[in-house]
């Protein structure tokens, strides 16, 4: 039987680094099982913030890809302000932290270029989609954002070609991610992100969400909203979970990037008062970074008595970086902090479920995150008020891990494998 073709329309795809490349890599790897066969459109000269040539092995053997040129205006950033690197992963300096050359560079960031800087690729991929798609037969189209303009490319073509059956994928939200407050808004430029937004989820057949609070604000405000959260792919580890850490040292580790405005003040306070209270925790403790740290964040922590403690591995390839969650004790996960984010679930809590470790979580209140801990049990949650209850939490954890009882936690995490995740959406389609 003739597998159905679907065009997948994202700026992340191997060899980029990072969460964001990964929820369509896994779902092309698994497609085909369920008789559709994906077709990646892609830039051909993309400026990624991370590269990870290990995720290549994902990339089905034969798969079809599209590849056109896209102009995007981040190396003249750069030259402006060194910092502005960090905008290509969504990252900025904040308050005390912004020089007036960050503070120049967000406002030029988030007025000129509406939605994101890589805007300038869309009306070029509409000219030459439109014509891709008649000419190969193909019927569906997926949209993936971050980068928002992505979307516009689906807006286009839908105008252009009604009976296209598009699906626009918000792994993050756009006028409601954290970070939009910090853009340095006009009134007009505001009011053209909602008006485009508002387009987007008006128009799209499907409008898919990465948690259950973004799905049903997308619902209430106009799209056709499901939530298929991301997961882990069970290959990564080889189906295994590996045993109790054996290190001679009780690890907490956080595992990807590490910005200010998702950065646990409280937690590096609590961990601060451990070490001086207590000798023994002192002797065994390790606070492990894979990945990128701000280095205005792992500068305050070098300066308090976590210093000594700190051991920072830089980025690592995605294979390592999951022997690393399985080689820890514990494991860190940040959120932004207002109400608004409660609803992003971010990536590598499922690979952190799938390590069977114990999870400490920071971020809003009744998060999304929070329930997908209460129902798996695999660690807690908290606010970035509290400090206390914190201390209370890592300690009882290192009490457990010195006595060799600190076990594993696996139970229903099924539903996140990525080929079930994989299957929802094919039911979807």
């Amino acid at each position: 039987m003739e597998q159905k073709k679907i065009l997948i329309i994202t700026y992340y795809w191997p060899p980029a680094g990072g969460p964001g490349v990964q929820r369509w890599l896994k779902f092309a790897k698994y497609l085909p099982d369920f008789g559709w066969k994906p077709i990646i459109y892609t830039p051909e000269n993309p400026s990624y913030p991370l590269l990870d040539e290990t995720l290549m092995k994902d990339v089905p053997e034969n798969i079809e890809m599209v590849r056109t040129k896209i102009w995007e205006p981040y190396q003249l950033a750069e030259k402006l302000n060194k910092s502005n690197k960090k905008f290509k992963a969504g990252q900025f300096d904040v308050g005390k932290n912004q020089s007036w050359k960050s503070r120049l560079s967000i406002w030029v960031r988030g007025n000129f270029f509406i939605p994101d800087a890589r805007v300038f690729w869309v009306k070029p991929s509409i000219k030459f989609l439109e014509k891709y798609l008649k000419e190969n037969k193909i019927d569906t189209i997926v949209t993936s954002g971050p980068p928002h303009s992505l979307h516009l490319i689906g807006l286009g073509l839908k105008n252009k070609m009604p009976d296209l059956k598009w699906i626009a994928d918000f792994r993050d939200p756009w006028t409601e991610i954290s970070y939009y407050k910090h853009l340095k808004l006009t009134k007009s430029s505001d009011k053209k992100h909602r008006q485009l937004e508002s387009a987007v989820f008006k128009n799209a057949d499907i409008t898919l969400a990465t948690s259950y609070t973004d799905a049903e604000n997308f619902r209430k405000a106009g799209a056709n909203a499901v939530c298929i959260t991301n997961g882990f792919d069970e290959s990564d580890s080889d189906g295994k979970v590996k045993g109790q850490n054996n290190e001679d040292q009780f690890t907490l580790s956080y595992i990807g990037v590490l910005e200010q405005l998702r950065n646990p003040e409280n937690l590096w306070k609590a961990l601060d008062e451990l070490v001086k209270e207590n000798a023994e925790f002192a002797t065994d403790f390790t606070l492990k970074f894979v990945g990128r740290i701000d280095d205005k964040i792992l500068q305050s922590i070098e300066n308090s008595s976590l210093k000594n403690h700190i051991q920072n591995l830089g980025y690592l390839a995605h294979g390592k970086a999951v022997e690393e969650m399985q080689n820890s004790d514990l494991l860190l996960i940040t959120n932004f902090p207002n109400e608004s984010s409660k609803g992003i679930i971010p990536g590598k809590i499922f690979e952190y479920l799938a390590s069977g470790k114990q999870i400490l979580s920071f971020g809003p209140d009744k998060a999304d995150v929070a329930k997908i801990l209460d129902e798996t049990q695999a660690g807690k949650h908290f606010s970035y008020q509290d400090t206390e209850t914190v201390k209370k939490f890592i300690l009882e954890k290192f009490i457990l891990w010195k006595n060799g009882n600190l076990l594993e936690n696996t139970q229903h995490i099924e539903q996140f494998s990525r080929k079930n995740l994989t299957r929802q959406l094919t039911d979807i389609l």
